[in-house]
């Protein structure tokens, strides 16, 4: 007679977790890409074991013909929009409460500036090859919207380069010549010409889109039903 009391269930297989690609098409300067990743990651972290997200930053220069010195951003805004000192004011405002839930902190002002982002681009791709794209995109961020940092410098590059772990000599190197300065265009192309207009855009899989800042929840639910489909 089989002892019941003693009879052990099988444990069920472990679930394996679904591999994902995604493609994050944004810029350093964009407080919406900062939001939009922040929420990523965070509905990542929500999803827990269920995927196996490799990430992947894409370039996209909202202001690709900038100087290297920058401009006021106030007066940036004001002329490419048309909106008023107050409206960007406002703005400003509804971007940091949305960021301040997530752990982004946003200290911009009527005096903060913007710069050119093609070196910092640059850099992400070398910083890709050696699997430090993820830190660096995420000091790059903080330095420019909470450091109020210029992000178009060498100097605060290099820096960033070195606190992420990355060969300080070697991004010299990168920083003052034009290393990967075609792949990056390539890319920024690519993608314009697969009509990416306005970022972030993150791309699922090569075939979904998820266009905006969107909270954490809209990820989370977009990428569980494109790792679970019906």
């Amino acid at each position: 007679m089989t002892d019941q009391a003693n009879t052990v269930a099988p444990k069920p297989a472990p679930v394996k977790p679904v591999p994902i690609k995604i493609d994050f098409v944004s810029d350093v300067s964009c407080p919406w890409c900062a939001i939009g990743l922040a929420s990523l990651r965070q509905a990542l972290a929500n999803l827990g074991g269920e995927v196996a997200a490799e990430i992947h930053f894409q370039p996209f220069e909202l202001n690709p013909q900038m100087p290297r010195e920058g401009e006021n951003s106030t007066e940036h805004l004001m002329r490419k929009y048309g909106s008023t000192a107050e409206q960007i004011d406002a703005n400003r405002e509804n971007i940091r409460a949305r960021g301040e839930p997530l752990g982004v902190t946003f200290r911009m002002d009527r005096n903060s500036r913007v710069y050119n982002t093609f070196d910092a681009h640059r850099l992400l791709h070398w910083a890709e090859l050696e699997r430090k794209h993820v830190p660096l995109k995420q000091v790059l961020l903080r330095a420019y919207f909470t450091d109020g940092n210029d992000v178009s410098d060498h100097a605060v590059l290099l820096r960033l380069a070195e606190e992420v772990g990355l060969d300080t000599a070697e991004a010299e190197r990168i920083l003052n010549g034009d290393t990967y300065a075609d792949d990056v265009r390539a890319q920024e192309q690519f993608y314009l010409q697969h009509g990416i207009q306005s970022v972030p855009a993150t791309i699922i899989n090569d075939r979904h889109l998820i266009s905006g800042g969107q909270p954490p929840e809209a990820f989370e639910q977009a990428l569980r039903q494109i790792a679970n489909p019906a």
